[in-house]
């Protein structure tokens, strides 16, 4: 049976999980969006979230308040300018516009700077009408002089989440050139003290939780490499002066869905207030607008809580897993997955991918993924990447005999691409050299061995969508691993006039989603995991389009213990792929199987360990670790984290994760490195009901409490300790709740 036959038994599991999460909306998870006319307010309701935007006197729109639900009406006022205090900033300058040009006596970050044809470079918004319908709210603006108008879009979500866009018409006779186009900004409230947490890293390093105070002036953190990129994700969040914990305090917080390049700019202002301001990277940026024509931004998603960091990441997990990933793949668990490259490399073929197969059936895998190195003369990194045609002396009889065999076994058969990409080594290259991003005479920079196709041609976007939708239809598959190894260098579009070439930037992005979207289209059954040498490419732009990612090439599973905490401040762990891969690893580390599995699977569990070097007894325990998993993955993937202990602070990692329906919580318990002796501390369990009852069960023995049930009391109030010795020891405790 595979994996997609399966999908039939998960139905009434589907079912459940929805019931769960309906069950769990209280009444104010309602979403409301009015109109108050006598104070000219809109205000927008949702889970535990109140929104308010408002008309000045001066015919501006203006931020009034974000944050903790509030009910009544009768206590709003109209919004007012702040008045100018001194002779330097005038009260254009220190009243919270919600959405600002660049115009007037403005001089802070604008969400909207243009040039038009005349030479005015100047823009000053003024309010004109709204709409609502269908839980939007559309506020249409327009500058003061030339037919410009600008369109505000909100939608406030049951989880208390807001999405915000923007959308540019240019009603003129004459081109109106972008140079900044920002899809809105946040206000917290005035004041200074706050503190920016946002991820960062490197290749290998990615989603590094860093936290720092704000100060004066501005803070960037951005992409320009044509990419989300592992060097900074577009997610921020903010907390006050009291500084919240994981379970207490105020936090706002946001992230981009889009996936090229970004921009958030964190501003505090001379007069302590604190915006932040996100949307296009303006670096490289040139958008002209014809007569008639429209822009509109990237979404950017925000949220608010009292409740801490962890509050703030539950919020947005639910979010995701109810609102942006792909709908027809909701409430299907991630199925456990073997992926062939560590085993293999670039030395496929057909008899061993069938060995490797086999080997996988016998663990419980439910999907089997053949990587790198099975098409065109692919037997490096050096050649074949774009030819994407089976290679005739790995696979003289083509993919069939594979894809059947591994069906036959039970599983899902996957493959991985990389279609953005191109060797110059290649017949698609030598066919097509102008159809990489390139300046005409200068040098065309590879990495990688790669240049980018410039996805952003229509010519190159339907010959990719043509050959990966043959590829799909004639293996019948079901998953890609859709990777992308470099970043853009030299990014020419010769082909267009120069004032337009630098719309490369933005076209690329939305040719790769309408390249995604007509495939997931014309295959129903399509699933994908957005892979770019790790976390490259990990944003809310193609989580609406993927059903997983592949979260770093850094498979080490200490050092992702703290990737993986980074990345679940933004992130839904259903979507986070984690693999169990020999040892010694990344760092020449060696750490026991068992440590490996538990820190895999607190996402979305793979295999890419080479089988055929596996012992007996490695079969037999990652056997029992998978079927296990089995029992926890929907806890896991769609419950309710708690992080306990960060690996940040200490030798010990702990992490709970409770079922959505309250029937199942896990605590994923490691220790790193154990000194003097020391016992692990006593664990105080979160998000129990404290008058139920629940089944303890020890995945190997290591709980010190020699018990078999506990009130929800006990367990949050006294808590648990686990006999954990040595280095790298870890353990699992199961917890079900019996009445």
């Amino acid at each position: 049976m595979t994996y997609h036959e399966l999908y039939g038994k998960l139905v009434l599991l589907s079912a459940l999980v929805s019931l769960a999460l309906v069950t769990a909306a209280s009444a104010t998870e309602q979403v409301s969006v009015r109109y108050l006319p006598e104070a000219r307010l809109w205000i927008l309701d949702g889970g535990e979230v109140t929104y308010v935007v408002g008309v000045n006197e001066r015919n501006e729109l203006q931020h009034v308040y974000w944050g903790n639900r509030l009910w009544r009406d009768q206590d709003w006022r109209a919004p007012h300018s702040i008045p100018q205090w001194d002779g330097v900033d005038p009260s254009t300058n220190v009243t919270p516009e919600e959405y600002s040009g660049w115009g007037g006596a403005r001089f802070f970050e604008p969400s909207v700077k243009v040039s038009l044809a005349d030479g005015v470079r100047d823009l000053v918004l003024k309010y004109v009408s709204y709409e609502i319908h269908n839980g939007d709210l559309v506020l249409h603006t327009k500058d003061i002089r030339y037919d410009v108008a600008i369109d505000l879009d909100y939608h406030m979500y049951p989880e208390g989440v807001i999405r915000k866009q923007a959308t540019i018409r240019n009603n003129t006779g004459q081109v109106v050139t972008i140079e900044s186009m920002q899809s809105g900004t946040w206000y917290v409230p005035h004041g200074d003290g706050y503190r920016l947490s946002y991820l960062t890293g490197r290749w290998g390093t990615e989603t590094q939780l860093i936290q720092e105070e704000v100060h004066p002036g501005m803070k960037v953190i951005e992409s320009r490499r044509g990419v989300t990129s592992n060097q900074m994700n577009p997610w921020f969040a903010l907390d006050g002066p009291d500084r919240a914990t994981e379970d207490h305090g105020s936090v706002w917080f946001g992230a981009l869905g889009w996936s090229g390049n970004w921009k958030i700019t964190v501003e505090q202002t001379p007069d302590q207030q604190v915006r932040v301001t996100g949307g296009y990277n303006n670096f490289d940026f040139m958008y002209p607008l014809r007569p008639g024509g429209s822009l509109t931004t990237p979404p950017f998603y925000a949220g608010a809580t009292g409740k801490g960091f962890g509050e703030a990441s539950r919020v947005f997990h639910r979010f995701q897993n109810s609102e942006i990933l792909p709908r027809r793949s909701a409430g299907r668990p991630r199925p456990v997955l073997y992926n062939s490259w560590e085993a293999t490399g670039f030395n496929v073929d057909e008899a061993g991918q069938m060995v490797l197969a086999e080997k996988a059936a016998r663990l419980g895998v439910e999907r089997f993924v053949m990587d790198d190195g099975w098409f065109g003369e692919r037997n490096s990194s050096r050649a074949g990447l774009g030819d994407w045609i089976p290679n005739a002396q790995k696979f003289p009889n083509g993919l069939g005999p594979l894809i059947e065999r591994v069906k036959k076994l039970g599983m899902d058969f996957g493959l991985w691409v990389e279609p953005e990409m191109v060797n110059p080594d290649s017949n698609l290259y030598r066919e097509h050299p102008d159809w990489v991003i390139n300046f005409p005479g200068r040098p065309r920079t590879e990495a990688r061995n790669q240049l980018v196709l410039n996805v952003a041609r229509d010519d190159v976007k339907e010959y990719l969508f043509r050959v990966l939708d043959q590829l799909i239809s004639t293996n019948d598959l079901h998953f890609l691993k859709w990777d992308l190894n470099r970043h853009f260098t030299e990014p020419g579009w010769p082909e267009l006039p120069i004032a337009e070439q630098r719309t490369l930037w933005v076209q690329y992005t939305n040719n790769l989603y309408e390249i995604i979207d007509h495939l997931r289209s014309k295959h129903p059954n399509l699933e994908i995991e957005s892979c770019s040498s790790g976390g490259g490419r990990v944003d809310l732009g193609m989580l609406n389009r993927v059903e997983q990612v592949w979260t770093s090439d850094n498979t080490d599973a200490f050092d992702r213990l703290r990737i993986q905490e980074g990345f679940s401040y933004a992130y839904t762990p259903r979507i986070m792929m984690a693999w169990v891969t020999d040892v010694p690893s990344f760092n020449d580390r060696r750490t026991p199987l068992q440590y490996r599995f538990l820190v895999a699977m607190m996402g979305a569990l793979g295999i890419g360990g080479n089988l055929n070097k596996w012992s007996e007894e490695d079969f037999i325990q990652a056997s029992h670790m998978i079927s296990y998993y089995k029992s926890i993955r929907v806890t896991v993937q769609y419950g309710d984290l708690y992080r306990l202990f960060s690996p940040r602070q200490g030798s010990f990692t702990v992490n709970q994760y409770v079922a959505r329906d309250g029937k199942q919580a896990v605590l994923f318990v490691f220790q790193h490195a154990q000194q003097y002796g020391r016992a692990a501390p006593t664990i105080h369990l979160h998000g129990l009901d404290e008058r139920a009852i629940y089944h303890l069960k020890s995945l190997d023995g290591k709980l010190a409490e020699k018990m078999e049930t506990a009130s929800g009391a006990y367990l949050m109030h006294h808590g648990l300790t686990v006999e954990l010795k040595g280095d790298f020891d870890s353990t699992l405790v199961l917890m079900e709740r019996t009445n």
